[in-house]
């Protein structure tokens, strides 16, 4: 409840601010109304009351016109010097325009506030000790205008000192806040851009799968369809025929549990029910299934074979990541191959393991990619996956003929 008043009030200064004249109001027309009965009799109720809203109603200003607050109380004051030698209650505005001025004001015009309050509680002092005493005839030395002064000065200084240090903590609040609020730009900037990549490297995901998968099973269904009406032994096509359906099979089936993998991360994230959490639990792929992207080919009567060379241990172990991203490009090559090298191509899978790390060549002696070739993103992801492990990627035409791509993935890097 307090709460919810304070942020009230917060949001609506001049209401708090009539909060403390109307508190206010009532003593300090008590102080008006004693101090001018003594020379107006009856009129100082009424004309204390005009005076009293000299004092009050420049508190309405007191936080949103700090400066103007303490101008307007200059003459509810001057009044008092010309008309009263007695400390009166109205003088606490002024206590309260100096704490505004320091805690709200213009920064450039708080020094001058607090000298213009020692001024003004210096002739205070001499107004209310040495002039009243003359006033009425008493000795001025039997007075005390320096504790006065003191007292005045140590007011005017506390309040301003207040309101000092109550600017400094709402702009150590403020300095806080905006803190707060960047680096909550920043962390949704953030997951904006984890988002972005994400989708980027799902985006190349579906791609090598959906393209290579597509391009066996096409390879597969030629195949079978010139068996169907090849001559020969009708026992033998239909084997051939049943085995190369059976690749298509094999080759949709894990087409489409990777594209529902792919699918779940997107539609259910880690802890949310769905497919999400069976993506999180599928295996990526590794080195070790290399195997099953060369074997379709070699089945479909394609000169395709898979060569390791060196010791996977000489070398320090890649990660997840690396491997699928070698995976990646071997099965983005071998879609290219079965894309553009022709129908009588070889092509050649060779890992090779050496102490700095791993070097994947795909090797084909076929027609290689014709000039309206490679416009699309296959060799641009297969740069991407490289240069996120500090390898490097290079592609182009064998001197003998065909095409080649070759990728390393360093264990080590060297300082730069």
């Amino acid at each position: 409840m307090i709460a919810r008043l304070h942020a009230w009030f917060a949001a609506r200064p001049t209401a708090g601010d009539a909060v403390w004249a109307a508190v206010i109001f009532l003593p300090v027309w008590m102080g008006c109304t004693v101090a001018l009965n003594r020379t107006m009799g009856s009129w100082g109720l009424l004309i204390g009351l005009g005076w009293t809203a000299l004092y009050c109603a420049p508190l309405l200003w007191r936080r949103t016109h700090p400066d103007l607050c303490a101008l307007a109380l200059v003459p509810a004051h001057l009044i008092q010097l010309a008309g009263t030698d007695n400390v009166l209650p109205g003088n606490v505005t002024a206590l309260l325009a100096l704490y505004a001025v320091a805690a709200y004001g213009r920064p450039r015009l708080t020094r001058p506030w607090l000298l213009f309050g020692l001024v003004a509680a210096l002739v205070g002092a001499l107004d209310w000790t040495v002039v009243g005493a003359i006033a009425h005839g008493a000795e001025p030395l039997a007075t005390d205008p320096l504790g006065w002064w003191m007292f005045g000065s140590a007011s005017v200084a506390a309040s301003w000192f207040m309101g000092m240090l109550a600017r400094s903590r709402r702009s150590n609040i403020q300095a806080l806040r905006d803190r707060a609020d960047a680096l909550e730009r920043e962390r949704d900037q953030s997951r904006a851009l984890a988002a972005t990549q994400e989708r980027s490297r799902i985006a190349r995901e579906m791609h090598d799968v959906v393209a290579h998968s597509l391009s066996v099973i096409v390879v597969q269904a030629d195949g079978a369809a010139f068996l169907a009406d090849a001559d020969g032994d009708a026992a033998e096509r239909l084997a051939s025929t049943r085995a190369a359906l059976a690749t298509i099979q094999s080759t949709a089936r894990t087409a489409l549990a990777e594209t529902r993998r792919l699918v779940g991360v997107l539609h259910a994230g880690p802890g949310e029910p769905g497919a999400g959490d069976e993506a999180e639990r599928a295996p990526a792929a590794t080195l070790a299934d290399v195997q099953a992207l060369v074997r379709p080919l070699a089945e479909a009567g394609r000169a395709a074979s898979l060569t390791i060379e060196g010791d996977p241990d000489a070398h320090a172990p890649l990660g997840a990541g690396a491997e699928l991203a070698a995976y990646r490009i071997v099965q983005e090559s071998l879609t290219n191959v079965l894309k553009h090298a022709g129908p009588g191509a070889s092509v050649r899978v060779t890992l090779t393991h050496t102490p700095g790390g791993l070097a994947v060549a795909v090797a084909d002696d076929g027609a290689g990619p014709g000039p309206t070739d490679g416009r699309g993103h296959g060799l641009v992801g297969m740069r991407e996956r490289v240069a996120a492990f500090g390898g490097t990627l290079t592609t182009g035409r064998r001197p003998s003929g065909g095409f080649e791509v070759r990728a390393t993935f360093p264990t080590q890097r060297e300082d730069s």
